[in-house]
């Protein structure tokens, strides 16, 4: 007999499987095929249901064949058979047990933002220009681990300083679940080393902010002109000098919220208007997401996911050649490696961890 956790997750792949049959359905309507935005939607969510629904098939099949051995137990007067359905049916339990574990990591909710492409933002804390060099050198580890994944990534605009630093570097990303990722980086990162300024061999201890944003499309949000300003000056590069005789820099004030961006990275006025207008997307939506994940608490995303821009999430010690991220307690000593452009096993145990928050949510 079924539990009552097995009946709700029962209920639960019903469900996948009568929508999966809808699409199925809806995607041979004639009328559907002659609308390719809408066919294009159900494509996707097709393609997205079919793992759940074949090892759903394996689970089904599974749980028919217990029945079958469990009843032959109750059944079988031959001790050779009976022995062989008792062997059958411990490793018919242990592979329902994987099952439903897979099942249920299958059938707990993606972010629908996670396969966006994204933008982010470093800009140098405490530290002065330590700061800004340390800023640089995580600059570096992202476009290291973008190219290794064989994205793509475009400097939106920067503040660089005479020593190889950045006060500030934005950047966008494209590819596949880019913002799935990269969303775990969003935070306080801190440095402890001796500044290559430093003359008495100090360590000395510096930080700098990343802000990782899910890329906005036109239909993710709607931005009315009436609430922007728009003014245009000529670009500086560092220390003050001008980088360009015409005024091609552009910031954009949107009057409502009080956000700014500037671009001045191009000498083109409209392509630095174009790559400003993607940052401010990018930061509308993300506040749109934000008063949208408040009003259902999700607390489990302030924890692991987008997260608490103020708060330290990393730590990169030089002398012990350590790397620390404080919100899964992980450390690895493997400094060099990862600030060459290897993040990956954090990033990977953030999704883990994220994973298991969800299943615990949904069970």
């Amino acid at each position: 007999m079924a539990s009552a956790e097995q009946k709700g997750l029962l209920n639960k792949l019903n469900q996948a499987e009568i929508r999966y049959q809808d699409i199925l359905k809806k995607m041979e309507d004639p009328d559907i095929g002659r609308q390719p935005e809408k066919l294009a939607a159900l494509n996707k969510e097709y393609k997205s249901l079919q793992p759940l629904i074949n090892k759903s098939k394996s689970y089904q099949q599974v749980l028919h064949q217990i029945e079958d051995d469990t009843s032959l137990l109750q059944t079988e007067s031959d001790p050779e058979l009976r022995e062989l359905a008792k062997e059958e049916l411990t490793e018919l339990e242990s592979r329902m047990e994987q099952l439903e574990e897979e099942l249920r990591v299958l059938l707990t909710p993606r972010d629908p933002q996670d396969e966006k492409n994204a933008i982010m933002e470093i800009r140098a804390g405490t530290g002065g220009e330590e700061a800004a060099l340390f800023a640089g050198d995580l600059y570096r580890m992202y476009v290291k681990y973008i190219e290794n994944q064989g994205w793509q990534q475009e400097i939106m605009n920067s503040n660089p300083t005479g020593l190889g630093g950045f006060k500030e570097i934005i950047f966008s990303i494209s590819g596949n679940h880019v913002y799935g990722n990269l969303k775990y980086e969003s935070g306080v990162h801190r440095v402890q080393r001796v500044p290559a300024t430093e003359t008495g061999g100090r360590i000395h201890t510096s930080a700098a902010s990343v802000v990782v944003l899910p890329e906005a499309e036109d239909v993710d949000i709607e931005i009315d002109p009436k609430d922007l300003r728009i003014d245009v000056y000529r670009s500086s590069g560092p220390g003050g000098q001008s980088v360009n005789t015409t005024d091609s820099a552009v910031r954009i004030t949107h009057v409502p919220t009080g956000l700014i961006v500037t671009c001045q990275d191009e000498k083109s006025q409209h392509k630095n208007k174009a790559k400003a207008f993607k940052v401010l997307r990018a930061r509308l939506y993300d506040i749109k997401i934000k008063e949208e994940e408040a009003k259902v608490k999700a607390s489990r995303r302030s924890m692991i996911g987008s997260g608490d821009r103020s708060a330290k999430i990393r730590t990169y010690n030089f002398p012990q050649s350590r790397v620390t991220d404080h919100r899964i307690n992980l450390t690895l000593y493997r400094l060099h490696e990862i600030l060459s452009g290897e993040p990956d096993e954090i990033i990977e145990q953030l999704k883990i961890a994220e994973r298991d928050e969800k299943l615990k949510e949904n069970q």
